[in-house]
């Protein structure tokens, strides 16, 4: 059994910053790739940002040169620092993994954090 477990979400002022994590944690597994989804009202959950296990990323272009997306394999936990400009908010933010086991990849989601701008 695999867990994704995500924290950082909360409030963030307008300008301001906030970096969330995801970390994987339970059965044995190798990384492959992580990634960030957003999830605004009313809209459907999108990809913000995508990282391999060897630092390779892929932005959406709606978060490029906003969001950057980290890895560390070590604690097998990818990060989300959002900078600058007001973020996509409000909007529930979802880690997903894909971990190799054995001959196969399984895809796993977090339960999603919420991230909301202050006024």
């Amino acid at each position: 059994q695999v867990h994704l477990v995500e924290s950082g979400g909360g409030w963030v002022q307008p300008g301001g910053s906030r970096r969330l994590a995801c970390a994987a944690s339970g059965s044995r597994f190798s990384i492959k790739a992580m990634g960030w989804y957003q999830e605004a009202p009313g809209k459907r959950r999108e990809v913000a940002a995508r990282i391999t296990r060897a630092g390779i990323t892929n932005d959406a272009d709606s978060v490029e040169g906003r969001f950057t997306i980290s890895i560390d394999n070590a604690k097998n936990t990818v990060y989300l620092q959002m900078n600058g400009r007001k973020p996509d908010v409000p909007a529930v933010y979802s880690c997903n993994a894909a971990l190799l086991m054995g001959r196969f990849t399984f895809r796993y989601w977090g339960q999603g954090t919420q991230v909301t701008v202050s006024s």
